[in-house]
């Protein structure tokens, strides 16, 4: 004999179901959400929770007892899985877009010690500044402009100042400034 399900799944809507199958069927989703919508399929046409689970391909009814309880308070969200555990989200919108500002402004030669960013400079301007972020990381600033599309690579320059490699027909030639010294004072 089965345990009472403390959280019976709710009556699902005509669209709500039209979903859950396609996803069921697919072929292309992840087979995450296909298990979790076979389970709350099966559950919704009368079957237990380890019936289920066992449609679904899973071991326990337990699963499938979270799926439902998520699927009642969150809909169709529920067929994606949640947070994976470790630490959670230390900076919110606010914070990624003060880093994203930050990085978008031109920095001060004589205040930031730059011309072009860095992970380690940006990450000193942002911890001096007033409305900054006192404990943020290069590696926390990396990874929020990767998620905005900066590419580090790409907008980088490493060349000496004054002096360039220019193409020629011979071939390479490093092209020295003879005004450099003047233009850095």
């Amino acid at each position: 004999m089965t345990r009472r399900q403390k959280d019976p799944l709710r009556e699902l809507t005509e669209e709500e179901r039209k979903w859950l199958e396609k996803i069921a069927r697919s072929l292309s989703e992840p087979a995450s959400h296909v298990a979790r919508a076979k389970e709350i399929l099966s559950v919704a046409d009368g079957k237990s929770y380890t019936q289920a689970a066992q449609l679904a391909g899973r071991k326990s009814g337990d699963t499938v007892a979270e799926v439902v309880q998520r699927f009642n308070q969150e809909g169709l969200n529920a067929i994606q899985p949640g947070h994976g555990g470790g630490a959670g989200a230390k900076y919110g919108v606010a914070e990624r877009e003060r880093i994203i500002a930050e990085c978008r402004k031109e920095p001060d030669p004589e205040v930031d010690g730059t011309k072009t960013w860095s992970l380690k400079t940006l990450e000193r301007a942002l911890r001096k500044a007033p409305d900054g972020l006192p404990a943020v990381s290069a590696d926390t600033i990396r990874t929020v402009l990767h998620e905005a599309g900066y590419s580090w690579q790409n907008t980088r320059t490493w060349c000496h100042t004054g002096e360039a490699v220019r193409k020629r027909k011979q071939g390479k030639v490093v092209v020295t400034d003879p005004d450099a010294e003047a233009k850095k004072s």
